[in-house]
């Protein structure tokens, strides 16, 4: 079941929660949630080779949105798979999605959404996204 709800997402990682991500109302904070999409986008961009091409170049990737809606509340102990996958290219974005798969319950406890700009670092500007890296998504979707 849970390779099931993972199958369409190409990159997945795995995260143990920690007691300390639990609030006072006895669940992991929502905050966290984001730091999670977080690690799970991070491990997309090393599969594109995002940051050779941000040091080659100066342009990479920045975090212009997100949002997540929440399904069940998690709490310790549990470990979470996060899958991510691109869903729409954009001339100079793309939009990144995210679920996180509770392993103890066996079902997705919330789902993501990223906007993700083509930035210019040395310009300080948005700019077009390197067809290399697009190439490399499509790639990457392919596999999913």
């Amino acid at each position: 079941m849970i390779q099931e709800l993972l199958a369409p997402y190409p990159v997945v990682i795995e995260i143990p929660l920690h007691w300390g991500e639990m609030d006072a109302f006895n669940h992991v904070n929502n905050v966290v949630y984001f730091r999670y999409f977080e690690s799970a986008r991070m491990a997309y961009f090393q599969k594109l080779d995002y940051m050779k091409v941000f040091e080659e170049t100066g342009i990479g990737p920045i975090l212009a949105a997100t949002r997540c809606k929440f399904k069940f509340p998690l709490v310790y102990p549990d470990t979470v798979l996060v899958g991510t996958r691109v869903t729409e290219v954009d001339s100079d974005r793309f939009t990144t999605e995210y679920v996180v798969v509770s392993q103890q319950m066996r079902k997705v406890a919330a789902e993501g959404e990223g906007q993700v700009v083509s930035y210019d670092f040395n310009r300080s500007c948005k700019t077009p996204l390197p067809e290399n890296i697009r190439k490399k998504i499509r790639d990457l979707e392919g596999s999913a």
